[in-house]
């Protein structure tokens, strides 16, 4: 595994990418040391998270302070070109993270957004963010709120946390408190600057600052304010001029009704963090008050902001980009569309060696259970969340959800009309709604009732009365948003739309008329140039989207338990399980409209590594035993169940999903007596359970954490796996994770062969070509052991052609995962076309196991492979020890070909075996290794 000495022909576009995190404890140095390992895998492309400038110490990168440079803590602008060149010498790409919803905000670090707090709508950066200037709170008119003190005003005011401050090197006067600052507007450094003994010099500076204001340009403004600047620093380099603003602030902040006085001129409005779900006159994402929505849909904020992207496009550095949160966009598709255009106008300015292929687009979108993805906004499909859960869901048998499901209502003391997800995601919605999105809310209901005003036959419809039609109709909107624009919408849409007003019962007769008047302004009537009613739907369409995201995903699926291994990302809850047709009319949807869409069952995103999430659906086949196991621990624990004033600690249905992650999340191979093994474990689990408990917001949440109950339910996690109840509790719960695991075992090797092999570009989330038992962030971005993976890839390569058979020995290590996906990724290579363009044809399977299997072929010009893949296999495995089925499981159970491989000779990929017949006998063809790839 060296570096070739001749540049390979690079890809097209990407045959498979491998994500990476980059921060500054992983930089472009990081990632190029693992090129030969990647290459080795069969990865053609890095995928990585955002490479432009974040928040210092970002460990993620989706807080951009600077889109316009490479992040220095990555390396910087030098550091990517070496990471690139050492692609290209391998003939392998580079796909990044962009970020074009939102900005990191706070602190010290973004110049576009400190310049908006000194300078206001008069900025030039006013209308980058997305800010109202003008709400109905008159406190906030030209005013940007600042929530950012975590404490009341008057607490930090009082006990000198606020302070004035001047930075020499910025020639800035600015508030400061903690790491953040607020600048001061240029109207009052006059002020500030003719205080106490002012000299000549002194004056003439003021009288700069005074003079900036003036001029109706802005650029007149700014050439002024940046030639005042430069004569204040001047001025602080010399000792009067230092000794005088020194004094001058010195003042100030003796002064706390003065400095309270400067503060109320500014162009923002310091309060305590808990305001901003009630006042925030701006965008932000979800409800992150560090994360500043942008808007995107102006011409200027889109040029300024994706110039570096363009730039490094046309270098030939990148080939494509993943755009996150495309949903919190005013106008997803004409974004992608204009994403599209743009890029494809630098591709003739590439190098020549880089013009092989189209720019590659994918966005994060979540696609509720019967949405389908728009074919109309240029993008190559979605970054995968859409098959993670198809997948997900493949490998659950819905013969256990009734079992699982009375088993959740009756550990949860609950009646029936509580088993539907649904029920548990409403409630999440209206409390989400009114307690984290208020201020957006009245947002919109300002920006609707503005379009009623303009009309006679709606001049009566008041501002209240929309408020409560809109409310229910965000709670009741059965997808993320509408994308309705000035011409109006679409069938898709409007179904949307009106099955959200049918469902909103709720609302009073006399205000269910307004609903109406909603379908209309909303896109059932065009809009045209109206720019009213085109804000009134931008405000509503960018409200519903985190509305959903924040209830469902970070709620809702917190709260609801009956198996977690349908709470992820893009999955419904509700929706179970997903039988082998209905994969197969899915897979075969995208081999026709979304064969290059990203393919990926682990993500920086997810809540469960897919490991665990294999494991945990293995509890769909075995319900009686895990309802037994369960309330068995529930007993045996029930002492150690604190009895709180507030109620037990933990809750039940937190007790309930603690034991179900300790099973999805236990390692195989762990030994229950290592102790410091099982410690790092319950330090792990700990902090999961802390953050699902907050999300959860039942008992404890992140605006009001209750300290004795999480303390409380933190001490229970250690007394099972290191207390006094860890002496029996640990046998039993290994003994119980043994009895699953290599069950668990052949869902994660048939989910790594279906992601290697189904129609579109498979990704691979960093570290899970071994054993992936992650939890939610940030457990999900541990350090990877790259090291323990090279050597494994080095034997593997060493032993090229051999049966994997082998590895199956020791498969609790991740070298069997590895390997498959491996051979799968080197077939991938040596058959692009079959990949790339080949059809999806479900093989019939018939014989007493056919229920268990899921087979087809993909075929293009002669060339084809076969995939065979067990489900629900748990029956058929037994008590073995090991993923590898006893000889006679399959028993009669066949898998046809079709006509044109009925005389093929098809060889695997994975043991050696040649076959040449029309029937497949799966107890020959998966006699030595649980999943087959077969290949003409």
């Amino acid at each position: 595994m060296t570096t070739p000495t001749a540049a390979p022909t690079p890809q097209a576009f990407p045959r498979a990418t491998v994500r990476l995190q980059l921060h500054q404890g992983f930089t472009f140095d990081d990632a190029r040391a693992l090129l030969d390992d990647f290459a080795a895998l069969g990865i053609s492309h890095l995928y990585t998270s955002p490479i432009t400038t974040a928040q210092p110490g970002s460990m993620h990168g989706y807080d951009v302070t600077d889109p316009t440079r490479v992040n220095p803590e990555l390396g910087g602008e030098a550091a990517l070109e070496q990471l690139v060149e050492a692609l290209h010498a391998r003939g392998m790409g580079l796909i990044v993270d962009i970020v074009p919803n939102h900005m990191g905000v706070g602190g010290a670090h973004n110049a576009w957004w400190l310049d908006v707090l000194e300078s206001g709508p008069d900025s030039a950066y006013a209308n980058f963010f997305d800010i109202d200037w003008q709400p109905a709170n008159p406190a906030l008119r030209n005013k940007v709120l600042a929530p950012f003190l975590g404490e009341p005003y008057a607490d930090a005011l009082a006990g000198g946390r606020l302070t004035l401050d001047y930075d020499r090197t910025a020639a800035r006067l600015a508030v400061a408190y903690y790491d953040h600052r607020f600048p001061i507007a240029l109207d009052d450094y006059a002020a500030l600057l003719r205080t106490g003994n002012a000299d000549t010099a002194m004056h003439a500076v003021a009288d700069r600052f005074a003079a900036v204001g003036t001029p109706r340009s802005v650029r007149t403004r700014r050439e002024r304010a940046e030639e005042a600047r430069e004569a204040l620093r001047h001025l602080a380099a010399t000792e009067a001029g230092a000794a005088h603003i020194a004094e001058a602030v010195r003042a100030v902040n003796a002064q706390p009704d003065q400095l309270d006085a400067l503060m109320a001129r500014q162009h923002w409005r310091l309060t305590y963090w808990r305001t901003a779900n009630d006042e925030i006159n701006w965008r932000r994402f979800f409800d992150i008050s560090s994360l500043a929505g942008l808007r995107m849909e102006r011409p200027e904020v889109f040029e300024a902001t994706h110039a570096l992207l363009f730039r490094l496009y046309r270098q030939g550095w990148i080939d494509g980009v993943r755009i996150d949160h495309v949903d919190g966009l005013a106008d997803p598709a004409a974004y992608c569309r204009q994403l599209r255009r743009r890029l494809e106008a630098e591709h003739a300015a590439r190098p020549a060696d880089r013009r092989t292929g189209q720019p590659w687009i994918v966005v994060e979108k979540i696609l509720a259970h019967d949405e389908a993805m728009r074919i109309d906004w240029g993008v190559d499909g979605t970054s995968g969340y859409d098959f993670m859960n198809q997948v997900g869901a493949l490998l659950h048998d819905a013969r256990g959800e009734h079992a699982l499901t009375l088993g959740w209502l009756e550990w949860i003391d609950a009646p029936p009309s509580e088993a539907p997800f649904s029920a548990t995601a409403l409630r999440a919605r209206r409390q989400i709604l009114h307690e984290h999105f208020a201020a957006e809310l009245d947002a919109a209901a300002t920006a609707l009732h503005a379009v009623a005003q303009q009309r006679r036959d709606s001049h009566d419809v008041t501002w209240h009365a929309i408020r409560r039609a809109l409310a229910e109709l965000v709670i009741h909107f059965p997808v993320y948003r509408t994308y309705a624009h000035a011409q109006g919408r679409d069938a898709q849409d409007t179904a949307i739309v009106r099955a959200a007003m049918a469902a909103a019962a709720r609302l009073r007769r006399v205000d269910q008329p307004v609903l109406d008047w909603l379908d209309a302004w909303l896109g059932a009537q065009p809009a045209g140039a109206d720019r009213l009613r085109q804000l009134a739907m931008r405000r509503c369409q960018q409200l519903s989207s985190p509305v959903a995201a924040k209830a469902v995903e970070d709620t809702a699926c917190y709260r609801y338990g009956r198996l977690l291994s349908r709470n992820e990302v893009g999955a419904d809850p509700g929706a179970f399980a997903m039988s082998a047709a209905a994969f197969h009319a899915a897979m075969q949807v995208r081999a026709h409209t979304w064969p290059r869409a990203m393919l990926t069952t682990a993500t920086h995103d997810h809540k469960r590594g897919e490991d665990v999430r294999a494991r945990l659906a293995v509890l769909s086949e075995r319900p009686a035993q895990w309802l037994a196991a369960a309330r068995q621990w529930r007993s045996e624990h029930a002492r150690w169940v604190q009895p709180l004033a507030s109620g037990p600690a933990p809750l039940p249905a937190a007790q309930w999903m603690l034991y179900q992650t300790l099973v999805g999340v236990w390692p195989a191979a762990l030994d229950w007596r290592d102790a410091d093994a099982v410690h790092a474990l319950a330090e792990r689990v700990a902090l999961w359970q802390e953050k699902a408990q907050r999300e959860a917001k039942q008992r404890t949440d992140w605006f009001a954490p209750d300290a004795e109950y999480e303390a409380a339910s933190r001490a229970f996690v250690f007394t099972l796996l290191t207390g006094e109840a860890a002496a029996t509790f640990l046998p039993s719960l290994a003994a119980f994770v043994q009895s699953l695991a290599p069950a668990a075992a052949v869902n994660g090797l048939a989910q790594t062969l279906l992601r290697a092999t189904a129609p579109g570009v498979p990704d691979l989330y960093q570290g899970a070509d071994f054993w992936d038992t992650s939890l939610v962030d940030p457990d999900n971005r541990r350090p990877v052991d790259y090291a323990l993976r090279h050597r494994a890839l080095r034997a593997l390569h060493a032993h090229a052609g051999h049966s994997l058979a082998s590895l199956l020995g020791h498969w609790t290590d991740g070298r069997i995962k590895q390997a498959v996906l491996a051979r799968a990724l080197a077939l991938r290579a040596a058959l692009p076309a079959v990949f790339s363009s080949g059809d999806y044809q479900p093989l019939a399977v018939t014989g007493s196991g056919a229920e268990h299997v899921l087979a087809f072929a993909r075929q293009h010009e002669g060339q084809a492979i076969v995939v065979i893949v067990p489900l629900h296999a748990s029956a058929l495995l037994g008590h073995a020890a090991t993923p590898a089925f006893p000889s006679g499981a399959w028993r009669d159970t066949t898998v046809c070909l079709p006509a044109a491989l009925a005389h093929a000779t098809l060889h695997s990929a994975f043991d050696g075996q040649v076959l040449r017949t029309p029937r497949l006998a799966l107890g020959q063809v998966l006699a030595q290794l649980p999943v087959a790839l077969l290949h003409t």
